[in-house]
This record gives structure tokens, sequence and C-alpha cells, in this order.
């Protein structure tokens, strides 16, 4: 097996996912924005309603990008496909680890930077935005783990409970930051102050994320065969 990627091949497959679930995306995008405008009325009741359906898009995104790339494509054995194609096992999995990341990507980013706008250009507290970030870097470490275990074990089932759990571990996680002096000292001020302990939740969230996706390029890359 040769061990020098095929990029134009991975290049390919990576255009591949992207057109085919590019207007679920935009849907998913839609509703960020209805979420958005939610969180930007800036008001009690509007502010639980839009930060819990952007919460629950994140997931729903997240969970969208490795079942439709990964789990359902096997499923309808597309998979035979692809193996007709000069590509080996590795170009396989760096063409799905890249474009499940940009498929997850996109929308992940553009919901970032747009809760950011929301903050700052709203009365809502500039502090949120600390908040925000961690929330977000939750998600990122939850799609990383989701998406690692989906190409280890590459089985929909414990792809699901991987899912489920992660969502479920969103609320302990808010309840844990939240009573963090350096979050609580913060979110309801205006001023955005990234507190050591703050920085350290976000380094290792990022951390983990770039670890587990090394972990599944090495161990998916090491396969002689696609199964």
């Amino acid at each position: 097996m040769t061990r020098q990627l095929n990029w134009p091949i991975i290049r390919l497959l990576m255009i591949k996912d992207w057109q085919l679930f590019q207007k679920q995306l935009a849907a998913y995008l839609l509703a960020g924005i209805v979420s958005l405008g939610f969180l930007g009325m800036a008001k009690p009741w509007a502010f639980y309603i839009g930060s819990l359906l952007l919460i629950i898009l994140l997931v729903a995104i997240a969970c969208f990008a490795i079942s439709t790339s990964l789990l359902v494509e096997r499923k309808e054995q597309t998979l035979a496909f692809v193996m007709s194609l000069p590509v080996s096992p590795l170009d396989f999995t760096v063409a799905k680890l890249a474009g499940n990341l940009l498929t997850f990507a996109v929308p992940f980013l553009v919901m970032a930077l747009f809760t950011a706008i929301i903050v700052f250009s709203t009365p809502l507290p500039d502090g949120l935005v600390v908040l925000a970030a961690l929330i977000f870097g939750h998600v990122l470490v939850a799609y990383c783990i989701a998406l690692t275990v989906a190409m280890q074990v590459e089985s929909e089932g414990w792809n699901v409970f991987v899912m489920i759990g992660s969502m479920v571990l969103i609320n302990p996680f808010l309840m844990v930051i939240g009573q963090m002096e350096s979050v609580q000292t913060v979110v309801r001020g205006n001023a955005v102050v990234w507190h050591a302990p703050v920085l350290a939740i976000l380094a290792a969230q990022v951390l983990t994320g770039l670890a587990c996706l090394a972990f599944a390029t090495w161990s998916n890359g090491r396969k002689p065969a696609f199964y």
C-alpha cells in the first residue's frame, strides 16, 4: 500500500460531500439566524429560547455531518464505488476527515461569528462572549470525539450513543462553568475578560479536539484495507 496521498482524489471526495449536503447546511444556517434573532431581542424569555435553540442546532449539525458522510454512506453501499477509484484507505481517511470537518466547520464558524456580532451589537452584556466561547468549545470537543468514534467503530448505534452522551453532558458543563468566579464575574458585565481558568478550558478543548482527530487519522491510516 502506498503512503503517498492522492490529493486530486481526496479533493474530489471532499467536494462531493460538500455538494451533497450544502442544501441541508443552508437550512441549518437559516434556523441559526432565527435563534440568533431571539438572542438579539435581549429579553429574558427570548434569550432562553434563542440560546437553547442555538445549542440544539450546533449539536444537530455535528450529528448531521457525521451521520450523513460516514454512516449513511456506508449503509447505502456507496463505499463500494469509492473503492473502485485509485484511492487507498489512507486517502479515504484523509478525505472523510477533511470533508467532514469542512461540512461541520463552515456552519459552526458562521454561527460563532454571528453570535459574537449579536452580543456586541445589542444590549446583551458583552461578557457573554466568554460563556459563548466555552459552549462552542464544548460542542467542538463533542463533535471531534463523536467523529473519532464513528470512524473507529463504524456503528450507527454507538455513534448515536456518543452523540446523546455529549448532549447530556452540556447541562453539567454549563452548571460547572456557571459556578466559576472567572465566568460569573464576566458574563453580566460589558468587559470581555479572559481569565486564566477560562483560557485553560479553551486550550484543553482545542487540544482534546486535535488529539482526537490525530488519533483518528493515525488509526484509520494504518488500516491495510477499507474494512
